[in-house]
C-alpha cells in the first residue's frame, strides 16, 4: 500500500511538480494526442510528470508499455509502446532497454518478464492486480485436468506466471477460436474466462470447449437489455463488444473483437456514432485519433487499471523500486506456453 503523501513529498524534493500552464504550452504537441479527453487545466498539472518521465526514461534506458485501458495522459503522454497484453509482452522482447516499465496490470508485467528474463521489468503498483487473472490457480488447472482426461488447457493470456505454467498453450481474445479450433483433442479446456469460452465454443462447433468459471468485473457488468436500451436512447449508434462480455451481449452487438480488433474495426468503419463495449480508456485513447467518430457511454472502468497514475511510474523510474521477478523453472514452463502459441499463431496465418 501506498503513503501517497509520503511518496508525492519525496518526488517533489527532486522534480519541480507543480502545475504548469506555460509548460503545457510548450508540450503542446503530446496534448495534442488527447485534447479531445483532457482539459487543458488539467493538461498543466500533468505536464511536469510527464517531462520529469521521459527524461527520466532516457537516463534509466527504459521504455514504457501502456495498455489499451491506461488513462490518456499515460498512454499518450509517456508510453513508448501500446497495445494489448500479448501486443506488449512480444514488444518486450524486441526493444534493446535496460528497465521495462509496465503500465497495466500484474500478469502483464509476469509475461514480459517471462518473455525477457534478462531486463528489469517494474511494476509502479504491485496491487494493480486483475479479477480474471486471480480467478484461478494451478491447482485449479490440475482440477480441470481431473475432470477432463487427456483435454489440454488452453489458458488465456490473461494469467499469472504459475497458470501460465501448468497450461499446454495460451490464447489471446483474437486468436482463441484459432488455437482452439486447432487442437486434436475433441474436447479443449478453457481458462479461466467462461464468456470468452463461451464465445469460442460458437465459433468451433467441432469442438467440445468447457471453461473455468472465472469472468472480467469489467466485461461481466454488461447486459444484453442495457445494449438494447441504449439503442433505444441512441439510434444509430454502432455498438461494439469485447469477447470477455457474456453470449448474449455479444449478440446484441454490431461487432466483437479483441483490444486490436475494435480499435481496427472503429478505424477502417468510421462510424458517426460508436459505443465500446469493454473498459472505457478504450474510447478515450483513440478518440483524438478518429475525430469523425463521436464515442458516447457506458463507462465501465478497471479498479486495477486505474492504479497506474503518473507520480506511480515517476516514482517506480527514480527508485527503481517495484521490480517484478517470476521463479525461473515456473518462468520456463510458462514460456513454452507462450511460445506455443506464438508459433501456431504464426503456423496458421494469424
Amino acid at each position: 500500500m501506498f503513503d501517497l503523501p509520503a511518496l508525492r513529498a519525496e518526488l517533489s524534493e527532486k522534480y519541480d511538480l507543480a502545475p504548469s500552464p506555460e509548460l503545457a504550452q510548450e508540450m503542446s504537441d503530446i496534448y495534442d494526442r488527447m485534447s479531445r479527453v483532457i482539459t487543458p487545466a488539467d493538461w498543466a498539472i500533468y505536464a511536469p510528470y510527464v517531462k520529469a518521465i521521459n527524461e527520466l526514461k532516457k537516463k534509466r534506458n527504459a521504455v514504457i508499455l501502456g495498455h489499451n485501458y491506461m488513462t490518456p495522459e499515460i498512454f499518450h503522454g509517456v508510453s513508448d509502446f501500446v497495445g494489448d497484453s500479448l501486443q506488449l509482452a512480444i514488444k518486450a522482447t524486441e526493444v534493446e532497454a535496460d528497465v521495462i516499465v509496465q503500465c497495466g496490470v500484474h500478469f502483464m508485467a509476469e509475461t514480459s518478464k517471462i518473455l525477457s528474463p534478462s531486463k528489469t521489468v517494474l511494476m509502479p503498483d504491485m496491487e494493480a492486480g486483475c479479477s480474471l487473472a486471480e480467478s484461478i490457480t494451478a491447482e485449479g488447472v490440475e482440477e480441470m485436468r481431473r475432470r477432463y482426461p487427456g483435454a489440454p488447457v488452453v489458458s488465456y493470456v490473461n494469467t499469472t506466471a504459475e497458470v501460465k505454467a501448468a497450461s499446454d498453450i495460451c490464447c489471446t481474445s483474437s486468436n482463441a477460436a484459432q488455437i482452439v479450433g486447432a487442437m486434436e483433442s475433441d474436447t479443449v479446456i478453457m481458462t479461466p474466462d467462461q464468456y470468452l469460452a463461451q464465445n469460442v465454443a460458437r465459433d468451433v462447433p467441432h469442438k467440445n470447449v468447457v471453461w473455468w468459471e472465472g469472468s472480467c468485473i469489467v466485461h461481466e457488468q454488461y447486459t444484453a437489455q442495457d445494449l438494447r436500451e441504449f439503442r433505444e436512447w441512441n439510434p444509430g449508434t454502432r455498438l461494439i463488444a469485447h469477447p470477455e462480455c457474456p453470449p448474449d451481449v455479444v449478440d446484441e452487438a454490431d461487432f466483437s473483437g479483441s483490444t486490436s480488433g475494435i480499435i481496427k474495426y472503429v478505424t477502417d468503419e468510421k462510424p458517426e456514432k460508436a459505443m465500446l463495449i469493454t473498459e472505457c480508456s478504450m474510447a478515450s485513447n483513440i478518440a483524438d485519433e478518429l475525430p469523425e467518430v463521436d464515442f458516447v457511454g457506458p463507462c465501465n472502468m478497471c479498479p486495477y487499471m486505474k492504479k497506474i497514475t503518473l507520480e506511480k511510474v515517476l516514482y517506480a523510474l527514480d527508485t527503481m523500486t517495484g521490480q517484478v521477478e517470476v521463479d525461473p523453472t515456473m518462468a520456463e514452463k510458462a514460456r513454452l506456453s507462450v511460445q506455443r502459441m506464438i508459433d501456431l499463431s504464426r503456423e496458421l496465418g494469424i
